[in-house]
């Protein structure tokens, strides 16, 4: 599924782009942003240690998702020509992997997520695949996922498996 032109159920002005070495930058800014909570709750780490974990923990996640996924999309999230975060999925045999969803603070509980997250489920749905994702417990995406219908598929260290089934479709009855 091509998202950058016409995403369905998605607000207004929301688009896709793919990312460019240009994007490093504000890939990171969305990563430590995703993580300021966890690290307020660091207190014996100065702010150049808690940047300088965010920086290596940024640059370890992006090279095993380009190595292990070289396939994959990596967007940026635009709102009316502003970048507000990052979508990355894996299309597979089967299956569409969500490998992250990130917006900027001031972008979140917008609907922005949810609606591109859903967007997944009606190609999902189209093609006859399921969805998965990863999520850690205290992330409070996970509630939205339940609400759309993923269930736990397991555990992964820190990390919930989620996925998401496509209904069955109705059969005619003669």
């Amino acid at each position: 599924m091509v998202m950058s032109e016409s995403l369905r159920g998605v607000p207004a002005g929301v688009r896709l782009r793919p990312i460019t070495d240009r994007d490093l930058p504000f890939l990171h800014r969305v990563y430590a942003e995703s993580r300021a909570e966890e690290m307020a709750l660091v207190a014996d780490w100065s702010d150049a240690q808690k940047a300088e974990f965010l920086r290596f923990q940024f640059e370890a996640q992006h090279a095993h998702y380009t190595k292990h996924y070289p396939d994959a999309r990596l967007d940026v999230i635009v709102l009316d020509g502003e970048d507000v975060g990052r979508l990355y999925v894996a299309r597979l045999a089967g299956e569409i992997r969500l490998m992250d969803i990130a917006l900027l603070a001031g972008h979140r509980g917008r609907g922005i997520g949810g609606a591109l997250v859903r967007a997944l489920l009606e190609e999902a749905r189209r093609d006859g695949c399921f969805v998965t994702l990863h999520v850690e417990d205290h992330n409070p995406a996970r509630r939205l996922y339940e609400r759309l219908g993923f269930v736990k598929a397991g555990e992964e260290g820190i990390y919930t498996r989620m996925r998401w089934t496509p209904p069955a479709p109705a059969t005619a009855s003669a």
